[in-house]
């Protein structure tokens, strides 16, 4: 099983430099840090009193990591979920907020095992998440990474912007896509003909 800081550096080295896409609700970002967290922890880096785009590009890659660790895994308190679905879980939170844990909530709800859905990791949703990574140990992992990969899909639908996050230029799939397919067996991934079929209606 991979640990923490390996997931941490891995989610650096898929998320890349500095970029500022205004196709990009995160504004600027680097290392997948974007100026809105490091307005949320002050990061005022180069110390001239504000947080801007200067501050983004000064972040080194050691620090992303360390924020990774502690603002997307300790503080939400992902280690209290079943060991299976923690780095799945982990690297859709720095994506996507507090929206990583409320997929898994509304999974494992589907299944039987209720947790609120409020994308906070307490004790009902600990108790339902070990309850159904219990029951269905050998898929728990997949329908969290399936579930998230329907979220990114429904993302793009309702918001043509983001569709070149899911959809290469040439057609197949987009880092979102390939992202959440990381985490899911082989033999869940989308076919070339199934992921056309899944975005033919965006023109």
């Amino acid at each position: 099983m991979h640990s923490v800081e390996s997931i941490a550096a891995e989610i650096v080295r898929r998320e890349g430099g500095y970029v500022n896409d205004p196709d990009d609700p995160g504004g600027a970002t680097n290392h997948g840090v974007t100026i809105h967290t490091m307005r949320a922890l002050g990061r005022d880096l180069d110390g001239d009193g504000r947080i801007d785009a200067a501050d983004v590009k000064a972040l080194g890659r050691d620090e992303a990591k360390a924020i990774y660790v502690r603002h997307y895994f300790e503080q939400p308190k992902l280690d209290l979920l079943p060991a299976c679905l923690q780095a799945s879980v982990f690297d859709m939170q720095v994506n996507a907020g507090a929206n990583a844990v409320r997929i898994l909530q509304r999974l494992v709800t589907a299944m039987g095992f209720p947790a609120d859905d409020d994308g906070v990791v307490g004790p009902g949703t600990v108790r339902a998440a070990g309850a159904a990574a219990e029951a269905a140990p050998d898929h728990i992992a997949d329908a969290y990474g399936i579930e998230r990969r329907n979220y990114y899909y429904r993302i793009a639908d309702q918001r043509p912007a983001s569709r070149k996050y899911a959809r290469r230029k040439d057609g197949g799939k987009g880092g979102w896509i390939t992202r959440a397919e990381e985490f899911i067996s082989v033999r869940f991934h989308l076919t070339a003909a199934e992921h056309a079929a899944r975005v033919r209606s965006w023109g």
